[in-house]
Formats: C-alpha cells, sequence, structure tokens
C-alpha cells in the first residue's frame, strides 16, 4: 500500500525561508529581553520593537524583490552569513549601545528605538531578502503557488522559533547562548545551500563568522556595568534577573530595576525607607495583636515578608509569580522559609480567586513604573481582595507615581479604583520631593475614619518594634479624582496614565541618608 503522504524534501531555498523565519521572530523576542534592562518593559519599549523590526522585514522584501530576477543560492548563503555578523554584534556589543543611545536627547516614549534600530534593524533587513529569493527560485510553477508556499513555510518558522524562543531557550539559556545558538543556526543553513561543494569562499567565510559568534558569546557583553559586582544572573521565564554587590549594599535588579536591597553588614536594616510603610497596616486595624494572616503579592527579595515573620507573631503567605526569584532570595538575601511563611508561585489575582482564607492584612507590591499588570489594578480586583480579607482587614498597595501633577495620574486612578470596593482610603508619600516616588495607599473594610492625629496616637500606644512616626507625618488629603477613570477590567487604561511620568525623575528615600537617591527614569526601582 502506497504512503499516503508523499515523501517531502525541503528544497534549498525552502530550507532558508523556514530557517529566516525561526531567526526572525527569535530576534524578536530577544530584542525585548535585551532592551527591557535599559528603557523598561512598558507598551513603548514592546511596540517600538515591533515597528522597527515589521518595518526592517517589510524594506528587506522590498529590495529582495526588486533583485529577485538575479538570485541565486550564493547570493542567500551570503546574506545568512553577514546576519550571523550582525548577530555577533548583538551579543558583544549590545550593553555599549544601549548605553549609548539612552544619552540622546529623545522623548522618553521613542527612547529605545535608536537603540532598537541599530541592534536589530540590520539582521532583520537582511533575512527580509530570503523570501522573495526563494519565491523566484522556487520550483513551483504559478508566482501565487510560488509565494504562498514560501509564506507558509516562513510563517511555520516564526511560529517554531517564536514558541522556542519563548518557552524553551530564555527560560534556560543565557542571551550570549542564545544568539550564539541563532549565529551557529545561520552559518550552518548557509553552508548547506553550497552542498555539496563547498567553495573556498564561502567557507573561509563561515569559519570566521563562527569564531566571531563563540568569541563574541565567550567575552560577553562589552562590560560597562557601573552597578556594583555581579554575583548572580539569569534569565528566568518572566524577566532578567540579576543580584549586584556595591560595597555593603546586595540589590536585586528585575529586568534592570531595583527590587531590594540589603545591607550585607546589618541586614536588618531598612535600605529603602518605603519598606518601613508596609507596617502601616498596623496602625489601621483596631488591634494590632488581632492580626494572624498576613499576604503579599510580590516577593522580590522578601524583605517585606521576612520583617513581617520575624517582627510579628504571623502567618505570612506569599505570591511571588517567578520561582527563581524567590530562589534568588533564599540563596543571596537570607531568605529562610519557616513554618510561619510559604511562597506560592503564581500569579497574584489567581491566587486569591482560589484562595479559600481570609487575611487580615494583605500588602500588594506588584507594580512597576514603567510596567504595572492591569489585572490587578481595577475595581473588580480591588473587590477580591476586600472579600479575601477579614472584618478589619487592610489592604496596602505600594504604587508609583506622583503625589501631585500630571504625573499622579495613575496614584488618583488607583486611589479613585480602591474607593469604589472600600469604606475608607488613606494614601501616603514617602518623599517630601514632588517627583515620582513610591506612594502607599492604605484601604480599610472599617468604615471608621482614621486622622493623622490618630494614627500618631496609635503609633505612640502600640508596641510595633517600629517607629513609624516620619511615615505617618506623610499622611496625604484625600486626592481629586475627577479628571481620572476608575479603572475595570474592560477599560484599564493603565499605559496611558503611566505615560506621564516617562522621563520623570524617580526619587527613592534611603535610611543611611537624609538625601534622596535617584534612579535612571529608564530603570528605576520599584518593589521589594
Amino acid at each position: 500500500m502506497r504512503n499516503a503522504l508523499p515523501d517531502y524534501r525541503p528544497t534549498k531555498p525552502e530550507l532558508a525561508v523556514f530557517v529566516s523565519g525561526i531567526t526572525s521572530m527569535g530576534l524578536e523576542i530577544l530584542a525585548v529581553r535585551i532592551v527591557a534592562p535599559q528603557f523598561g518593559s512598558h507598551i513603548y519599549t514592546v511596540g517600538g520593537i515591533l515597528t522597527v523590526l515589521l518595518a526592517a522585514l517589510s524594506l528587506g522584501y522590498w529590495q529582495g524583490g526588486k533583485r529577485a530576477s538575479l538570485a541565486t543560492l550564493r547570493e542567500m548563503s551570503w546574506l545568512m552569513l553577514a546576519t550571523a555578523v550582525y548577530v555577533a554584534v548583538v551579543i558583544y556589543a549590545s550593553d555599549f549601545l544601549l548605553a549609548y543611545t539612552s544619552t540622546l536627547a529623545i522623548p522618553p516614549r521613542y527612547a529605545s528605538l535608536p537603540a532598537v534600530i541599530i541592534l536589530f534593524g540590520p539582521p532583520t533587513y537582511l533575512l527580509g531578502f530570503i523570501s522573495p529569493y526563494a519565491a523566484e527560485l522556487s520550483r513551483k510553477r504559478g508566482i501565487g503557488e510560488a509565494s504562498g508556499h514560501v509564506y507558509a513555510l516562513g510563517t511555520i518558522g516564526s511560529i517554531l522559533g517564536s514558541g522556542a524562543t519563548t518557552f524553551v531557550l530564555i527560560p534556560y539559556l543565557s542571551i550570549a547562548q542564545i544568539g550564539l545558538l541563532f549565529g551557529i543556526v545561520l552559518v550552518a543553513t548557509a553552508l548547506a545551500l553550497e552542498l555539496p561543494s563547498l567553495p573556498r569562499n564561502p567557507t573561509i567565510a563561515s569559519v570566521v563568522v563562527v569564531l566571531l559568534l563563540v568569541t563574541a558569546a565567550g567575552g560577553g557583553p562589552v562590560d560597562f556595568d557601573h552597578r556594583g559586582d555581579v554575583i548572580h544572573e539569569s534569565q528566568t521565564p518572566h524577566q532578567h534577573l540579576e543580584v549586584v554587590d556595591d560595597d555593603e549594599i546586595r540589590t536585586m535588579y528585575l529586568d534592570g530595576a531595583r527590587h531590594s536591597a540589603m545591607d550585607l553588614e546589618d541586614p536588618d536594616r531598612h535600605v529603602f525607607a518605603y519598606t518601613k510603610y508596609f507596617h502601616l497596616p498596623m496602625l489601621t486595624v483596631d488591634d494590632h495583636e488581632d492580626v494572624d494572616d498576613v499576604l503579599f503579592i510580590g516577593g522580590g527579595g522578601y524583605t517585606g515578608p521576612q520583617d513581617f515573620e520575624e517582627r510579628y507573631d504571623v502567618d505570612v503567605d506569599v505570591v511571588e509569580i517567578d520561582p527563581e526569584v524567590t530562589e534568588a532570595a533564599e540563596e543571596y538575601f537570607g531568605l529562610e522559609h519557616g513554618e510561619e511563611m510559604t511562597s506560592y508561585a503564581t500569579d497574584g489575582r489567581q491566587f486569591l480567586q482560589n484562595a479559600d482564607e481570609e487575611y487580615d492584612v494583605i500588602v500588594l507590591d506588584a507594580y512597576k513604573q514603567d510596567q504595572v499588570p492591569f489585572h490587578m489594578t481595577t475595581a473588580e480586583f480591588m473587590e477580591l481582595t476586600a472579600d479575601r480579607l477579614s472584618d478589619d482587614g487592610v489592604l496596602l498597595a505600594n504604587v508609583v507615581s506622583a503625589p501631585s501633577g500630571s504625573a499622579s495620574e495613575f496614584y488618583r486612578a488607583e486611589y479613585a479604583t480602591m474607593e469604589e470596593a472600600f469604606p475608607e482610603v488613606y494614601s501616603f508619600r514617602t518623599s517630601d520631593e514632588d517627583s515620582v516616588q513610591n506612594i502607599q495607599l492604605v484601604a480599610t473594610t472599617d468604615s471608621e475614619t482614621l486622622s493623622q492625629g490618630d494614627l500618631e496616637q496609635r503609633n505612640e500606644e502600640r508596641e510595633l518594634g517600629v517607629d513609624l512616626s516620619d511615615e505617618v507625618d506623610h499622611y496625604m488629603a484625600d486626592p481629586e479624582t475627577d479628571d481620572v477613570p476608575v479603572l475595570r477590567d474592560d477599560r484599564a487604561p493603565v499605559d496611558s496614565l503611566l505615560d506621564p511620568m516617562l522621563g520623570q525623575r524617580y526619587v527613592i528615600e534611603e535610611t543611611e541618608s537624609s538625601e534622596p537617591t535617584t534612579a535612571n527614569p529608564a530603570i528605576a526601582p520599584v518593589s521589594t
């Protein structure tokens, strides 16, 4: 019986199209990981990458179509090798190019575009030539059949490149290793197009390109990192994770943004002053000794959860979506899971939807300045947290925004949203400056209104082991919310609310000095 499926052997042009699809989409996914640490992972960075790469690919298609009548397998081979050379440049010089382009006087919304154009425009442009060349060299009789076949193969390659890079390569390999893999695949394809003979010039060029790739990957990117000594680095399925030591301060960076800091000589010290504000719920509850169960959504270096576990007689649950972050906290930030602390590697909203337990305090510490999970900002989410709190429960949300002005839109919208679910909402600034900073929103299920004087009195009367007088002094009046939306699942314009903060100075007070620490807005620190 004859095989129902005919034997299929791809032609050399078809192989080239398939590989170009894999590589172009793989580079697109990889670009987000390379660019985000310098410019943030907000929608403008991601959208800019998509725009530049699609534009480069289209330009390559157009130029390739004009030259297709002269297409040869040899020219396709050289295109593959030239792309591999540029991949080596990306591996080795990306840090330098990102740092340099970040100094250009460009509006923050477009700040990542020069870097994306320089790093990923040329290789994507070169790969764009492959499809029209392959259509010209195809054995298919009609133009429609040839082009349709090429589109199908290229799309299949793109699907494989996208899926493999996202789900396999990034979780297990470094940026340099992934780039090396793509480069080797391009070189192997270039040689395959020359088979069965291996002409001298393409063969020598292939060897040289492989040496360039190996050197670039082995040497790593050009190092212009002045943050300190990188003692741990990994690409997790969620983000780029680094642990950096600068003298006695150890800092966890996620996608280039500081998320936790520990004083190696004094581990109990709050390096970032705003972490002390996490204790404010102990003043807003009727009796702090009745607080038994606490939930942190967002772990980072587990500064807050560990502080609560050690300071109070409470059980602490921590929802940290990235298990590698928890592992880094265990290895580098002294995290020890005792009987009173449990970690869950899942999404915060999903955890609350499936949770049966009531909490006395929930600390929401999952927001970034440039990227906020909108599904944990909406009225529906706030109602969910209210349902999971006890009768005297408190939600504290660590919001990055300005206390006033155009950059305060996100803070004021979140305040209005929380008012939809909670009887009382209070806000506390963490810096005396009016710059972008960490603003703490405290929402209570108790309808009793607490004045600043009430909180000052409770701070004096309650033996918490931590003095919150400075934090209470930063009590703010209710903001104006008439000009901002209430965020809902079907309409939560978080990105547009964050937009005014782009390019704004981000101030974080540190406990060791009265002077604020200012972070680069593109890589601003966020949570602990």
